[in-house]
């Protein structure tokens, strides 16, 4: 069977005559068995086109015949099927629609920057923004590693969702990308009006980059605009199909389930019903029981903490470099740690003090027969759908594996609870925190979502009572923050070299014991931010047992179960829900240490 050649291509170029050319270029198509779609405008021209390689040659070659049209290149791969149903040639007044006066690419784009070198400012770790101007539907099938969706469902909802980008974001250095490079020829021209001033945009997009670097930091597949859906860094079709009400790509496991019905939904619109939805929360209520009861870290376990060598560790030995990695301990703790075959590889080898080691590897540090220190585990489901998981977490409970605790997380618990799905958290509060956390179902609904925390989109109000009586009813504190922590974990406000913080507070309540209730509203999100401002301004939160008054820190980084609580409380979220696109907000109830509830 011969192969099916499929070509992609556009370029921006004045075109006139365009109702003589349109049935021209029909008819030949369709003589020569050609199908696809051509869109022809004022402005260019934008192709997805499939058939026989001779006659794939026999168009080009009308094509370049054109004025303007001379060096039209166009991108090939190849398949076993025809993967579209039809020719279409349409014109239409962009070719791609971005309802933006006074940009024209065929005049003026933003410097392209090609695939190769895009890879080695990423193989040598440059600072850079890459910036996808793909719809989300798109992102979902992947994107480059630590990439930032715009946010959008389709493509003229873009200059919107850029004035939403922060501010400091107009001096970094952006590489934007898309499929094929055409949405980024209109893209990076606004971005530059709106005063972002580093724009590069990624020569022949995500398609050339396959063909000439391969996957290297890239996740996933490329989603593209036919029958095959996906195409994987090789440019070959996976067995992903689309869902025809929400456009969502669908896996092979997305297809097989319940929820997916051929042309009226997928797992990932499908609406569960009220009543359905209350029995499903009672349900991972009985769940969360099984998983903390009793809490997993109290059974002793070997557990591992991954110690990476960084790239100026390079030939040095494994003892250096823990030096180096583990700085506040000296170096006979790891001799005697390597000594009693504590410190192992991948495969669970003891390693030597002595080994010379590698940039990029990674070993591990062995804690055996550990038992965890105790934590809360009565976690409430507030809210579940497609999309979303909304809880509010108990304290002390740490979010993550870290420090003293791999067993007894929020997150362990709840990859139990969801099995085979592993949530993602959207944010994070500290271990001491109660409070409102969002997570999401799967990567794809975290990309809809992260974004929204990344531009301001995501608004948080916490309950929080303070040591002292703030003179004025409402004030504010802008202090910047250090990036670095120090003992246990703390920040500090770094006037010369911190990242910028604001936190807007109100009084709702002044106590007779001499502690003060405030609303605490975060502008910003960076590490213990509510926390860092008041100790600065000297009202430290009561129960905190890092910041403490006189601006001391303090000796316990995690309470204990039977401690004096941390009276900070996330009380309120209010963001743009990834599935229904309305605006939502979600209250978690508050213990009992605000005194008015």
């Amino acid at each position: 069977m011969k192969k099916i050649i499929n070509i992609a291509a556009y370029k921006f170029a004045p075109l006139p005559e365009l109702r003589r050319l349109r049935p021209r270029l029909l008819a030949l198509c369709q003589s020569w068995e050609l199908k696809g779609t051509i869109l022809l405008s004022v402005e260019g021209i934008n192709l997805f086109v499939a058939g026989a390689a001779d006659k794939i040659e026999l168009l080009l070659a009308e094509l370049r015949s054109l004025p303007g049209l001379e060096n039209f290149q166009v991108k090939v791969s190849e398949t076993e099927h025809q993967p579209f149903s039809r020719m279409l040639v349409r014109i239409k007044k962009e070719i791609i629609t971005f309802d933006v006066e006074g940009i024209n690419p065929a005049q003026r784009t933003s410097p392209k920057l090609a695939a190769k070198d895009l890879k080695q400012w990423l193989d040598e770790g440059r600072p850079v923004t890459l910036l996808d101007t793909r719809n989300d539907y798109e992102v979902k099938l992947g994107t480059f590693k630590h990439a930032l969706p715009i946010g959008i469902d389709r493509f003229r909802e873009f200059p919107d969702a850029v004035r939403k980008l922060p501010a400091a974001m107009k001096e970094q250095p952006i590489v934007m990308f898309c499929t094929g490079g055409i949405r980024c020829e209109k893209a990076g021209p606004f971005m530059e009006r709106e005063g972002f001033k580093n724009i590069f945009q990624l020569d022949g997009g995500i398609l050339k980059y396959f063909e000439e670097c391969g996957g290297a930091h890239y996740d996933g597949e490329c989603f593209v605009f036919d029958q095959r859906v996906g195409l994987d860094p090789g440019l070959q079709e996976t067995e992903f199909t689309q869902c025809f009400q929400c456009q969502t790509p669908l896996s092979e496991a997305d297809q097989k389930d319940a929820r997916h019905v051929s042309g009226q939904s997928c797992p990932y619109c499908f609406k569960t019903p009220v009543g359905q939805m209350a029995l499903n929360i009672a349900q991972r209520h009985a769940a969360i029981r099984r998983a903390t009861t009793p809490m997993p870290g109290c059974v002793p376990c070997d557990n591992f903490k991954h110690v990476n060598v960084p790239g100026d560790c390079d030939g040095k030995t494994l003892l250096d470099t823990l030096c180096r990695v583990v700085r506040h301990l000296p170096p006979a703790h790891w001799e005697s740690e390597c000594a009693l075959g504590l410190l192992v590889n991948l495969q669970h080898e003891p390693v030597a003090a002595a080994q010379i080691v590698r940039g990029g590897e990674r070993y591990l540090h062995k804690f055996p027969n550990a038992i965890e220190p105790d934590v809360n585990g009565r976690v409430e489901i507030l809210h579940e759908d497609e999309a979303l998981i909304v809880l509010n977490k108990p304290a002390p409970l740490p979010m993550h594996a870290g420090g003293r605790f791999y067993r007894n997380t929020l997150q362990q618990i709840l990859n139990e609870v969801y099995h085979p799905q592993k949530p993602h958290p959207a944010h994070r509060l500290d271990a001491n925190t109660t409070g409102v956390v969002l997570m999401t179902r799967t990567r794809h609904f975290a990309s809809k979502l992260q974004p929204q925390f990344a531009c301001g989109g995501v608004e948080k109000l916490y309950l929080v009572r303070v040591q002292g009586r703030p003179p004025a009813d409402t004030f504010s504190c802008d202090a910047p923050i250090s990036a670095v922590s120090g003992e246990l974990g703390s920040r500090k406000i770094d006037e010369e070299s911190g990242r910028d913080a604001r936190t807007e507070f109100r009084v709702r309540q002044r106590h007779a014991d001499g502690t003060t209730l405030l609303e605490a509203r975060p502008l910003t999100g960076r590490t213990h931010q509510i926390r860092v401002h008041l100790w600065h301004l000297g009202f430290p939160v009561c129960g905190d047992s890092v910041y403490l008054s006189g601006k001391k820190i303090g000796e316990m980084q995690t309470l204990r179960v039977d401690d004096s609580p941390l009276c900070l409380h996330a009380w309120k979220i209010s963001f743009t829900h990834p599935l229904t696109r309305q605006p939502v907000e979600f209250t978690a109830p508050p213990p009992s240490w605000p005194g008015f509830f």
